[in-house]
């Protein structure tokens, strides 16, 4: 925490907050550490992605003030998933499949959160969700939701026009179910989310205080939602996961290291536990001293999620990269090739190792990259299209960079 700045005083500072109810019970709660929240994690898919990056970082900081964290994953909601921010209906998903995803969360959480004795908690809400009795529910919680306002919620208007399912319109009742349970069960008085789910936020505070009479709160943290045209979290590639073996610890660097110039002091703002004051005087820096902040930030952010060390190799491997060296020793992202990849003379063309490596989905592209000068391997242009390596080429790596960003240290391993 900032020294003598309160905690809710810094979150503001750090760009975090987007809106909260009742800000002064909400100040005192956080401040004194008297706040038990929730932040809601469906298991979509088995990784958890930087588009839950800053939640964990905004729980680690809440905790480390003495807040107790629950991570409330959603074995339930996971079955109908969130509509918010969406123009098409989820993929819907077997209960095992869920069920091994959440397994995976926790011990991705607990490099930000620690569950021990009396510490954070993780709670599925498959746990009341399933075994609901549908005419009970609705008896019960139905007549306190309006139609009318559900509709006029943020998290279905983009849905409307093309088609919204009653399944996925039911979400708001199940998360605000949630709250409530929460609530009643774990003294939990406080919601944290992204700005996308205030609507849902406020169904769940709204349903505590006309089932209890008490009150509960909530507060939405501000989403980085554009990073190069594309929402955050998305690259070219794909999502940028923190699993190593989904996203390696040098793209996850690479991945911040890229970032808009627009964004980078944003971004160590809110994601890094760099002092503000250290911050601030980044606000003037241009140029060569700009680059110098983005890899301060990819530094950090890497050491958060994959460790000190992990972050050194992936720095290392920037710099060498960048740098116009070989990469033998460099940590970089690799395409390992066995036997079965090398035709039966013991030979690979340069374009199946394009398509192998993911520079391109075709033979045909492959070679019109190639033609176009734009492969080069260990920093000499391809002139050839046909080119071969054979296993004995590839034994110690061999550097096969498409354009600037897009790069593979290519091997052979018996």
């Amino acid at each position: 925490m900032e020294p003598g700045m309160k905690l809710y005083d810094e979150l503001v500072a750090r760009g975090l907050i987007a809106q909260v109810t009742d800000e002064p019970e909400i100040k005192d709660l956080i401040n004194n550490g008297k706040a038990t929240f929730y932040i809601g994690f469906d298991p979509t898919a088995d990784s958890l992605h930087v588009g839950h990056f800053m939640a964990l970082l905004l729980m680690k900081r809440l905790q480390e003030a003495g807040n107790r964290p629950i991570a409330l994953v959603g074995g339930g909601t996971a079955m109908i998933g969130d509509p918010s921010g969406r123009s098409d209906m989820r993929r819907m998903m077997s209960v095992e499949e869920i069920d091994a995803n959440c397994e995976k969360f926790k011990k991705q959480m607990s490099r930000f959160i620690d569950f021990g004795e009396g510490k954070a908690m993780m709670v599925n809400n498959g746990d009341w969700l399933r075994n609901l009795n549908f005419m009970e529910f609705m008896r019960d919680i139905g007549p306190c939701f309006s139609v009318n306002d559900m509709l006029r919620a943020r998290c279905y208007v983009n849905r409307l026009e093309k088609g919204l399912s009653f399944l996925e319109f039911s979400y708001m009742l199940m998360q605000s179910y949630d709250f409530y349970q929460l609530f009643q069960n774990y003294g939990c008085q406080m919601q944290f989310g992204g700005d996308d789910q205030w609507s849902n936020m406020l169904g769940g505070i709204n349903l505590i205080r006309k089932k209890t009479g008490k009150d509960a709160y909530a507060m939405t943290i501000s989403l980085l939602l554009k990073h190069d045209g594309t929402k955050m979290g998305k690259t070219s590639g794909g999502a940028v996961w923190l699993d190593p073996d989904k996203t390696s610890p040098y793209d996850f660097y690479q991945y911040w290291r890229n970032v808009d110039d627009a964004d980078v002091l944003k971004f160590l703002r809110m994601m890094t536990f760099l002092p503000l004051a250290q911050i601030d005087e980044m606000d003037t820096w241009e140029g060569a001293q700009l680059n110098e902040a983005k890899k301060i930030l990819a530094f950090e952010l890497t050491k958060l999620v994959h460790g000190e060390d992990e972050a050194k190799k992936a720095e290392a491997g920037a710099q060498a990269l960048f740098g116009g060296v070989t990469l033998q020793n460099a940590d970089v992202p690799e395409l390992v090739l066995t036997d079965a990849d090398f035709e039966e003379d013991g030979t690979i063309g340069v374009r199946n190792i394009c398509v192998k490596a993911g520079f391109e989905k075709s033979l045909g592209q492959a070679g019109k990259t190639i033609d176009g000068g734009g492969l080069t391997v260990d920093d000499e242009k391809v002139a050839d299209k046909f080119a071969k390596y054979t296993k004995e080429d590839l034994k110690d790596g061999k550097l096969f960079r498409k354009g600037k960003k897009n790069f593979k240290k290519v091997l052979y391993r018996a």
